[in-house]
């Protein structure tokens, strides 16, 4: 198949879901986008503990973030919601950021609106003309090339880099061989197998990006005076026999597969280039952080390869738990969406496991509920932070 069936943006993306997001502009907001997003009908509310009182280059990654989530295809139309103005991440600031897309934006201030209780009336009266309005937007055929794919590893074990990760990279070559691109991003867990990726790098540029990020990181946390080990590897990757972090790179940069990596990206940034290939993301191997770096990037739909069994999954964009540990998918049955363990009992080769993985990414992207989708689990949208509070 080289074609799914999604929603067309006016700006030519596609989206696979079509949901109102109701976006918080600022922690002090929560209350209200939380009210609003209960009552409205295939909403989704997005809340968060910043935008405010950080150092600019910290307001910027979070604008970037939030303005990045709402400009994501999957996303039909947004309600902004702000406390009263923080400058640098206004309402009216994420407002413009995505104007460009042309979907459906309004911002509610609750100062300006009165209050709580006249925000929420307010917002929900938007909300509700929103959610009619995208409703009558259908389905229709696009090409694959119009996907960006989003991948991402978590509580690996000794499974992982064997089974559901080198899967998951199979299954990302035949998006990219129907002219799709891939994300991953986690360059904390490419230290060790920095060459692993330069050989891969479409340029010099590319590879020496792809080496100073690791070190950058490294030496963000080295800066903490503490070892890096224990919070990687996690604990849990070291009771599933993962003992130092070049081991969980080793598994964890199979995630992709032989394509040149295209380019390099900041954190939650969005591609540049539409080329066919792998595009790689600075960002820490905090799940719910990196995950929320790729749907703010713009990918419509995302693998998490886990070995111990993982339940991250963001609001917006579907997330396809994928593990090799047949015990793990036992435990976690109610979770995790794909086994590929039979690759460890001759039931399947790896070969065929990259079909598995590839066909469930597809029948998601045409509607197929992920498992945390269908429970309404929504539980990871996390922004990364680079300073302190102030």
């Amino acid at each position: 198949m080289t074609e799914f069936m999604g929603y067309v943006r006016p700006d030519g993306s596609v989206g696979i879901r079509n949901h109102v997001l109701i976006l918080s502009g600022t922690v002090y907001a929560n209350g209200v986008v939380e009210r609003v997003a209960n009552t409205i009908y295939n909403s989704v509310g997005i809340t968060h503990p910043l935008g405010r009182c950080q150092v600019i280059p910290d307001l910027r990654v979070t604008r970037r973030f939030l303005s990045g989530t709402a400009a994501n295809p999957n996303v039909a139309a947004v309600v902004i919601i702000d406390h009263f103005r923080e400058e640098g991440c206004t309402a009216e600031d994420i407002a413009n950021d995505i104007a460009h897309t042309g979907k459906p934006v309004a911002t509610v201030n609750i100062r300006g609106e009165g209050g709580f209780i006249a925000a929420v009336e307010k917002a929900t009266r938007i909300a509700m003309d929103f959610t009619r309005q995208v409703s009558m937007i259908h389905r229709e055929a696009a090409p694959l090339s119009k996907l960006l794919f989003g991948t991402e590893c978590g509580t690996s074990d000794t499974t992982s880099g064997l089974a559901s990760n080198p899967a998951n990279g199979l299954a990302g070559e035949k998006v990219i061989a129907a002219g799709g691109r891939m994300i991953m991003a986690e360059c904390t867990e490419w230290m060790g197998c920095e060459n692993w990726l330069t050989e891969k790098a479409a340029n010099p540029q590319v590879a020496e990006q792809i080496v100073a990020g690791v070190k950058h990181m490294e030496a963000r946390a080295l800066a903490s005076g503490e070892d890096i080990r224990g919070s990687q590897p996690t604990g849990d990757n070291m009771a599933g026999g993962l003992t130092t972090i070049e081991e969980k790179s080793m598994g964890a940069c199979k995630k992709i597969g032989a394509s040149e990596i295209v380019e390099y990206l900041e954190v939650g940034a969005a591609p540049t280039q539409t080329t066919p290939g792998n595009y790689v993301m600075y960002g820490p191997g905090m799940g719910a952080e990196s995950i929320s770096s790729m749907a703010a990037a713009g990918c419509q739909v995302l693998t998490f390869c886990t070995g111990g069994g993982h339940t991250s999954s963001h609001p917006i964009m579907p997330t396809i738990k994928v593990t090799g540990n047949r015990h793990s998918f036992e435990l976690m049955r109610d979770t995790v969406d794909v086994d590929v363990s039979g690759i460890f009992t001759d039931e399947i080769t790896l070969d065929e496991a990259g079909d598995i993985v590839y066909d469930e990414v597809l029948r998601v992207c045409n509607g197929y509920l992920t498992k945390s989708e269908a429970l309404m689990d929504h539980n990871s949208f996390a922004i990364h932070r680079v300073g302190p509070s102030i």
